[in-house]
């Protein structure tokens, strides 16, 4: 496997087609807007003078890895003979199973089929192509060069060969794979968002301030970031979107999403990608203030 194309330009997609390029893969970065092509490709190249900077890696292994990256406005030039597509658009079922559908058209039968969905069902994405026992999910960490786990989830349909094929693939990026059964939110965030919507929830009931909420859990439960400041990072959108997924999955009342939550999202206050969250971002991408609703 040495062609892998990635589908999104955003946060998660960039960070996948660096970690990828940086281990001297060839990279197609596929997005529909030719600007967020472009801002993805500035953020690669930030995060690399970041490295060199640190002397991770040199100057010259910067040059190489954005080398290795070739961007595509459309998914049927991109896609064309590579070994492994990863899927990295928006956390929408509609939109990953539309792309699944293409991909199953332009891709040549040998090309795995992976998406980096956080909570939505592979088994059912897989459902819409001809090659179900090569889709699977890769479920990255943000931000991707510098977290170690990917969530490997088997699909219903996966084959034993493309299962070993993406753990042996996730290794050589030097990550650490973890196989996961395909069920709402998988490990990660069957576990994490329960908390998130927790914290929330002790907000929106009035036992504490955003301060002390992070405070408690970063001092408390040694978390590097309380979980208000990561739900921001996440994004508010993401993580009602998951928490939706598994509530509509389960039907169990302890996955529904805080009503604060809900409304935070509905006025457009999506945390550091909008400018505010709980936090306001408006002079720093930094948690350093709380965001005028709640001080």
């Amino acid at each position: 496997m040495k062609n892998i194309a990635v589908i999104g330009a955003g946060t998660m997609g960039n960070g996948i087609a660096h970690t990828f390029a940086q281990f001297n893969y060839t990279v197609n970065l596929i997005d529909i807007s030719e600007s967020s092509l472009e801002k993805g490709m500035q953020t690669i190249s930030r995060n690399l003078d970041r490295m060199v900077a640190k002397e991770k890696i040199s100057e010259a292994d910067k040059i190489q890895t954005l080398q290795n990256i070739t961007t595509f406005t459309a998914i049927k030039k991109g896609v064309v003979d590579v070994d492994l597509v990863i899927e990295a658009a928006t956390e929408n079922e509609i939109l990953k199973i539309k792309i699944f559908k293409e991909l199953d058209t332009f891709c040549t039968e040998k090309t795995i089929l992976a998406t980096n969905t956080s909570s939505i069902s592979i088994t059912q994405i897989a459902a819409a192509t001809s090659r179900p026992e090569k889709v699977i999910g890769m479920h990255f960490m943000n931000p991707v060069p510098v977290m170690k786990l990917v969530e490997i989830i088997r699909g219903y349909n996966t084959s034993d060969t493309v299962m070993q094929t993406i753990v042996a693939l996730s290794k050589k990026i030097h990550k650490i794979p973890v196989a996961v059964n395909d069920y709402p939110g998988f490990v990660a965030n069957r576990i994490l968002m329960p908390m998130i919507n927790e914290s929330i929830e002790t907000l929106y009931n009035g036992v504490a301030g955003v301060l002390e909420i992070d405070t408690v859990m970063k001092l408390g439960m040694a978390h590097p970031m309380g979980p208000l400041q990561l739900a921001d990072f996440i994004g508010l959108d993401v993580c009602l979107s998951i928490l939706n997924v598994m509530y509509d999955g389960f039907k169990n009342p302890k996955y529904a999403p805080c009503p604060l939550l809900v409304n935070m999202v509905t006025a457009g206050k999506l945390g550091v990608k909008s400018g505010e969250g709980f936090y306001d971002y408006s002079e720093s991408r930094k948690a350093e203030k709380v965001a005028t609703l709640f001080s």
